[in-house]
């Protein structure tokens, strides 16, 4: 049996410029859509498709699925480094699979929407009226998981050397900052004015472009780590 040998090097700022590249043009055809919305109205249907096509705060479009990407490569990478610190025995490797087998849930989540079916429960729990920033109540468990594991992965990050948990903690607030923040600030906006205003949709779009910053920022650090720890990841192939 004969044993081929792959090479793979990592190029993080060429990968990285090109999901910015991406971003930034969905992120301009959200922006436009909505400015033609709420300008000329949505009387033409084909119109009305191209809009919910590119909107930030629509399900199953394509800034959606490029979420969903991204999350699925954040995954890919951390199974890759959990993989490569197990065979050479670092500590941590199960933590770096935990945290890919989590982005593959929240990957799974962001396509069919799962934490929104939380929202009428909490809101019958905590009550319908008045909910301010718990409009949208799935934050709350939401929050109560965040902190369960920031707790959970803290020894895992102050193994981290101070430049990978700086990366890290930065990708997190960029993520959590739109995922968590921006819809605390959303909810209480629907609950005063409604969803159908520019001003509900520029939450969003703020909300939106923080999960992919982060995102980008995130798969960023995790292609330094693997320039950094593993510069050329060896494939074998038994033929």
């Amino acid at each position: 049996m004969k044993t081929v040998e792959n090479q793979i090097s990592f190029n993080s700022a060429t990968i990285v410029r090109l999901l910015i590249a991406i971003a930034l043009l969905l992120l301009l055809a959200s922006s436009g859509g909505q400015f033609l919305r709420f300008s000329f109205g949505e009387d033409n249907i084909f119109l009305r498709k191209l809009i919910l096509l590119f909107h930030f705060d629509h399900e199953g479009n394509i800034p959606t699925y490029f979420s969903v990407l991204l999350l699925l490569l954040a995954a890919v990478l951390l199974a890759l480094i959990a993989e490569l610190n197990r065979k050479h025995m670092r500590p941590h490797a199960s933590k770096w699979a935990t945290l890919s087998w989590g982005f593959l849930y929240i990957a799974f989540d962001e396509a069919f929407q799962i934490h929104e079916k939380l929202i009428w429960p909490f809101q019958r729990l905590i009550g319908e009226d008045d909910l301010g920033i718990f409009y949208f109540a799935w934050v709350i468990p939401a929050v109560f998981i965040v902190c369960v594991l920031g707790l959970f992965f803290l020894k895992f990050l102050l193994y981290l050397s101070v430049t990978e948990r700086r990366r890290f903690l930065i990708a997190a607030a960029l993520y959590l900052g739109g995922a968590l923040g921006m819809e605390l600030i959303g909810g209480r906006h629907v609950e005063l004015y409604g969803e159908e205003n520019w001003g509900y949709s520029m939450i969003t779009t703020i909300e939106e472009s923080l999960e992919i910053s982060g995102l980008i920022f995130f798969i960023w650090a995790l292609l330094k780590y693997c320039e950094e720890h593993y510069p050329i990841v060896q494939l074998h192939f038994k033929t």
